[in-house]
């Protein structure tokens, strides 16, 4: 009988692919050597016993394979079989495909007889490995120097393991696979780090990992840069489930010289399911102080997501039984609900609600922006709409200053509005433009309110202390051109109030005061008034041939407006009462819907007569570089209104002020602003005006009552900006500091405000601050921050804080600073930069609290 031991089919055959069934691999052999020449040349001659001239019998016994699936697998160097002994030998960027299982190696061996793989890297002509192999199952993935895998039970040992499990990475000396993906390993190590030589890692002598479950160890201790050190634990416990996980949240521990040592942010986190977590934090201090912190989030794809933070604090400040002790109970909340558009196109859901105690962000403050801010607003809104015609928007919204303590809440705070519609309009043409653009509309507000201050909430929430009502109004308008330039806008707004209270008013003898009376009951309030406007635009052009000014451009718009009102303070109206007070020449009249949520009708007779003159000056100067028009726009002067009015029914003071105000913007980046009132008549020495002009008086037109000006600057700097934009960019010649990232952003406020009458307390207002943030990439690895803010007039700085941050690839370095001012404190802080081992760090601060 005649054995073949080694058979070499070729020596450089570059993606070679044979398909191996059940039962069939031994006869694709025998079909393959009966083509093969066995003259061929080669350095690795076939080695024989006996070669027959007619014929080569090869002997098999073909047992049952344990291949239930195709084997594919390629080499670029070379495939050598051995037939009788069944097995493959792959050499040269080998690949190995079965099933879920793909194997990649520099030498792969295939053993059909024992159902085994063997994997291994090679040496190049340096001596350094190469072709280690990388293994893939299903989603499990690792690399080794050396992999034996029994396909048919999918069990296999694993030299010098490195693989990912969750967001870790995991090593091992000798590890060995089980049929479940199940993972036992042996004097190994656990690591956030990606490198294969861990800056740092978490060293055990056995292991288990369960895929998409968990990590479990023996004695474990943390080792840096390979140096052990004297931190461990008995044993260890690693999530290593994709998404959410329940665990323990680690706290961090310090000391306040008011509140004693502390413990902070430990507590427990529910992975709830994939739509909804919650995590239970709490503090606690050596001096009593202690806080509880709920926090869940919440998503539901295509349809909603958000987040609730509910937090309550008890809060004890300096020794017990001492001028210093203090003690505090604070709550706050915070809600964050939106919903996704494509849910539902015609309504919508949302909510951004902050509300709590005034001193809560004063010593629990979760971030700066808490602490600097003052003001907190709340809004729960709903909004759809209805047939296509009208939108109905319902709020419960609240406002908090946390300064002054005071709180207003609106529940609810309704709107609906209908679209604009033209009665008279038609599909066929018409003549009669004036009716065709009579339009009108309906709106409807409600609104339930409430004004108090925080301490008081819970006891003023009785129906008589809110303020409530109801407004309809229906806008009626026409608009068409007169002469082809003069717009004129004719317009009948009717408007009815409803109030669920009224009030009335006496005086009463026994004390000397005024008494004022709260008479629930349902009253409605009517109004209406008449207008018409004309406007046009007048423009002037000043064009200049020679020189880098090519034209002026001035745009005057005069606007007058007519409107009309009746006396509702009549008494037919009903809306308007008198009281008498002792002494007092003649009765005072009061509203009896006085302080109503959306006001009452007006009182006196109105045939108003309002002027405005408006101005917008551009220049156009020659630009080289737009190559386009060759020009550019600059405007001078946004805008510059002068206004007043005038009323023919009163029987005195007809004239109103004079409004003077305006605006412009220079070099993209500085605002101006000016506003100024002026007088027409005299006042006396209480600053009450007297029907007298000044011009007949003091021989001038106009008294100025107040001015301001105002301006603001901000610019953001960055690498751009220096740059010449018309000049290419030469990237052969990059200096450093060129390729260094850095912001700059500067704010600057002015505002000069000047009160001129003789009755006021404070005539001069100055306000000048200036707002710095900027950042700078010293290195890819290192980062500088700077926010601070400064006031020239108290000369301080408000808040200043200085932030340092360095990448260590798997660490990160935090230190913030903040210098001055009540927050004045340090915190630096290094960690480990994944969430799985974000409890593994080392801070040094000190509390802000402590006034430091």
């Amino acid at each position: 009988m005649n054995r073949i031991q080694i058979y070499k089919v070729s020596r450089y055959i570059n993606c070679t692919r044979l398909k191996f069934f059940q039962q069939h691999s031994v006869l694709f052999f025998l079909l393959l050597l009966s083509v093969v020449s066995y003259g061929q040349a080669d350095s690795l001659s076939m080695q024989t016993d006996s070669i027959s001239n007619d014929s080569i019998n090869v002997h098999v016994n073909i047992e049952k394979s344990a291949l239930e699936e195709q084997i594919d697998y390629q080499a670029r160097d070379s495939i050598l079989y051995y037939v009788k002994d069944m097995y493959v030998e792959l050499y040269g960027e080998a690949v190995v495909d079965y099933s879920t299982i793909h194997l990649e190696a520099a030498y792969i061996r295939i053993d059909f007889k024992n159902f085994m793989i063997l994997a291994y890297g090679m040496n190049d002509t340096n001596g350094v490995v190469q072709g280690i192999p990388f293994f893939k199952d299903g989603e499990q993935e690792f690399e080794s120097d050396t992999i034996s895998y029994n396909y048919e039970t999918k069990k296999g040992i694993i030299q010098h393991i490195f693989t990912k499990q969750g967001d870790g990475f995991l090593h091992g000396d000798r590890v060995k696979k089980l049929e479940d993906n199940t993972i036992l390993v042996r004097n190994g190590s656990f690591t956030t780090c990606s490198l294969k030589d861990p800056h740092f890692e978490i060293q055990f002598n056995k292991a288990k990992v369960i895929p998409d479950d968990k990590i479990v160890t023996g004695p474990v201790w943390l080792v840096i840069e390979g140096i052990p050190t004297p931190l461990a634990l008995p044993f260890g416990f690693f999530p290593n489930k994709k998404g959410r996980a329940s665990g323990i949240l680690i706290p961090t521990y310090g000391e306040s010289a008011n509140r004693g040592f502390y413990l902070e942010n430990g507590g427990y986190y529910f992975g709830l399911s994939d739509m909804v977590d919650l995590s239970v934090r709490g503090d606690i201090y050596s001096r009593g102080s202690w806080a509880l912190k709920t926090e869940s989030n919440y998503k539901k794809r295509y349809k909603y997501e958000g987040n609730l933070n509910v937090s309550y604090a008890v809060n004890l400040l300096g020794e017990r039984n001492t001028s210093s002790f203090e003690k505090s109970k604070a709550f706050f909340i915070k809600w964050k609900h939106v919903q996704d558009p494509k849910a539902r196109p015609n309504s919508r859901f949302s909510a951004n609600v902050q509300l709590g105690s005034s001193d809560y962000n004063t010593y629990n403050p979760s971030s700066s922006q808490d602490y600097l801010s003052s003001n907190y607003s709340s809004s729960i809104s709903y909004s759809t709409r209805i047939a296509s015609v009208f939108n109905l928007t319902a709020n419960l919204s609240q406002t908090q200053n946390t300064q002054t303590n005071t709180f207003s809440i609106s529940l609810p705070d309704i709107a609906l509005t209908s679209n604009r519609f033209y009665p008279f309009r038609s599909k066929k043409k018409s003549r009669n433009k004036f009716l065709e653009s009579v339009n009108l509309s309906y709106s409807l507000y409600a609104r339930n309110s409430l004004n108090t201050i925080d301490s008081l909430l819970f006891d003023n929430l009785d129906w008589v202390n809110f303020d409530n009502g109801v407004k309809h109004t229906v806008p009626v308008s026409s608009s068409f051109k007169l002469f082809k330039y003069v717009n004129v806008t004719n317009s009948i707004a009717y408007t009815q109030r409803w109030y669920f209270q009224s009030i009335e008013k006496h005086w009463n003898a026994l004390d000397s005061s005024l008494v004022t009376d709260t008479i629930q009951g349902f009253n409605i309030a009517h109004d209406f008034s008449v207008s018409s406007s004309l406007s046009t635009k007048l423009y002037t052009f000043l064009s200049f041939k020679r020189g880098p000014i090519s034209a002026f451009r001035h745009v005057l718009t005069p606007t007058v407006r007519f409107s009309w009102r009746p006396d509702f303070g009549e008494q037919q109206w009903g809306y308007y009462k008198y009281y008498i007070t002792p002494g007092a020449t003649e009765a005072t009249r009061y509203s009896v819907f006085e302080g109503g949520i959306y006001g009452s009708p007006s009182a006196g007779k109105s045939m108003l007569s309002t002027f405005a003159l408006s101005n917008n000056v551009e220049m156009k100067v020659r630009n080289r570089k737009d190559t386009l028009s060759g020009f550019k726009k600059i405007a001078l002067i946004d805008d510059l209104t002068l206004s007043s009015s005038y009323n023919f029914a009163a029987d005195s003071l007809n004239w109103a002020k004079v409004l003077l105000s305006g605006r412009t913007r220079l070099f993209k980046s500085l605002d101006l602003r000016y506003a100024a009132t002026f007088d027409p008549y005299i006042v006396d020495s209480t600053g009450r005006n007297l029907n007298q002009f000044e011009w007949d008086v003091n021989d001038r037109l106009l008294r100025q009552n107040s001015g301001e000006w105002g301006v603001s600057l901000n610019w953001n700097l960055g690498p751009q900006t220096f740059k010449n934009k018309n000049k290419p960019i030469d990237t052969t010649h990059v200096s450093v500091v060129d390729k260094i990232p850095w912001s700059l952003n500067l704010a600057y406020t002015m505002q000069y405000i000047h009160d001129y009458r003789e009755t006021s307390l404070e005539p001069k207002t100055f306000i000048q601050t200036i707002s710095i943030n900027g950042s700078i990439n010293l290195t890819p690895n290192w980062r500088v921050s700077l926010m601070t803010n400064y006031n020239f007039v108290d000369h301080e700085f408000i808040y200043t804080s200085v932030n340092i941050y360095r990448d260590m690839h798997c660490w990160e370095i935090n230190f913030n600073w903040i210098p001055t001012g009540f927050r004045k404190s340090y915190n630096m802080t290094i960690r480990v930069k994944s969430s799985i081992l974000q409890d593994l760090k080392v801070t040094k601060k000190t509390d802000w609290r402590d006034y430091y």
